[in-house]
């Protein structure tokens, strides 16, 4: 169903740039600030952001539109599928001798092997986002991986702008009783032929669930917040391709094929093709509910020992021609204004990453309380993410096993 035109007012106006008024605590750095902002007015800020969601394009217009009326910048969404297209492009352009405010991208959203792999490179302009006003909100204490993205310190190169976790969910009158481990899952498939799958590697949520199921399984998990190594690789994957091979004649389709993505899969339990959906938006099903593309019946949970969880990320290209815009759209990303809306099931439904206890009485009022449809209304421990180097050799070596 088409999206309604983003629309904001005054109130929202006003929001915004309250958010972004310092504290004492950063009155040393409001000069430099506003001296950003008056770079930032007129410039063009090609944000390169995944545009596979209705939902997100729409928040991302309506950033755009606040952001031309209260800083005079454009920012304009340059559509992509893949953030791998983009470290491929922005490595091309430091090989071809690109330098400072020669390039294509102003800003990216990212995380995991993707930042690994442009920090590492130098890549990155930065650090900045630690410096940035409305970071003093962040929750680094309570939601330590907006600090550490996939057991790499992201060390000021790039902004959190919101927290995910490995959710599924499922129509309470199909599957009363949820599985809540990876084993039970194998075991509901063995009872229920043909009615679970997973997305296809290198698909982002097929990824996780194969890491959801290698982080229960691994002898020594420990192991994997550390860079991987052949022999650890071996010795920590040992348990899981036997899981996975146990697990395959028991998909849909007898695990012959895939689905390509995890909206698909929830197509196909929508439909009541298969039972379980899954996603890495704990408010996800609470989204499809409230859009009636799902019966009010779903139910959403994360398995009862914890499940994967990060926070994905806004950076900024070494090369990047509009590097004081990109920081002041990051800083807008992190405005109470700017992640309430983004919190709320109407407009996205993904969850901050500031500690709400912390922000004065209106801003905190912005964030909508309460039980909806769909929701996860016991919420498991976050489970940190293997470190970022796993994910090439894990996706490799399931697609020599299960790509065929």
């Amino acid at each position: 169903m088409p999206h309604q035109p983003p629309r904001f007012s005054r109130r929202h106006l006003l929001l915004a740039a309250a958010s972004t008024t310092l504290n004492p605590a950063w009155a040393q750095t409001a000069s430099a600030w506003t001296e950003i902002e008056k770079a930032a007015r007129g410039q063009t800020v090609y944000w390169n952001a995944w545009a596979g969601s209705e939902q997100t394009n729409a928040y991302l217009q309506w950033v755009a539109q606040l952001l031309k009326a209260s800083h005079g910048l454009t920012l304009q969404h340059v559509k992509i599928t893949d953030t791998a297209d983009v470290v491929k492009r922005v490595r091309a352009e430091k090989a071809a001798g690109r330098g400072a405010g020669e390039g294509t991208v102003d800003l990216v959203w990212i995380n995991g092997e993707n930042f690994a792999a442009m920090k590492r490179e130098g890549l990155l302009f930065g650090p900045y986002a630690e410096t940035l006003p409305n970071f003093r909100w962040v929750d680094t204490q309570g939601k330590p991986t907006t600090l550490n993205d996939f057991s790499v310190p992201t060390e000021g190169m790039e902004s959190p702008w919101g927290m995910a976790q490995f959710t599924l969910f499922a129509d309470g009158k199909r599957l009363p009783q949820p599985p809540q481990s990876m084993q039970a899952l194998l075991a509901l498939a063995r009872s229920q032929p043909g009615r679970i799958t997973y997305p296809r590697l290198p698909d982002f949520h097929g990824t996780t669930f194969v890491k959801q199921a290698l982080v229960e399984l691994a002898p020594d998990p420990k192991a994997l917040a550390r860079p991987v190594t052949d022999a650890a690789f071996a010795a920590q994957t040992a348990p899981l391709w036997p899981f996975l091979d146990a697990l395959r004649p028991h998909l849909w389709r007898a695990g012959k094929q895939f689905p390509q993505n995890a909206a698909a899969v929830r197509q196909m339990m929508a439909d009541g093709e298969l039972l379980l959906a899954l996603s890495f938006n704990p408010n996800e099903a609470a989204n499809e509910i409230a859009a009636k593309r799902l019966p009010a019946t779903v139910v959403s949970w994360q398995f009862e020992k914890g499940t994967i969880g990060n926070t994905h990320f806004v950076a900024i290209p070494y090369n990047a021609r509009a590097k004081a815009g990109a920081q002041v759209v990051a800083n807008f990303l992190l405005s109470p204004a700017a992640q309430a809306r983004k919190a709320d099931i109407a407009h996205w439904g993904d969850p901050t990453v500031l500690d709400l206890a912390r922000l004065p009485a209106p801003e905190r009022a912005l964030f909508g309380t309460g039980q909806l449809p769909g929701l996860v209304k016991a919420p498991a421990p976050t489970l940190p993410e293997p470190h970022a180097s796993w994910v090439e050799p894990l996706e490799k070596a399931w697609a020599q096993r299960h790509g065929a």
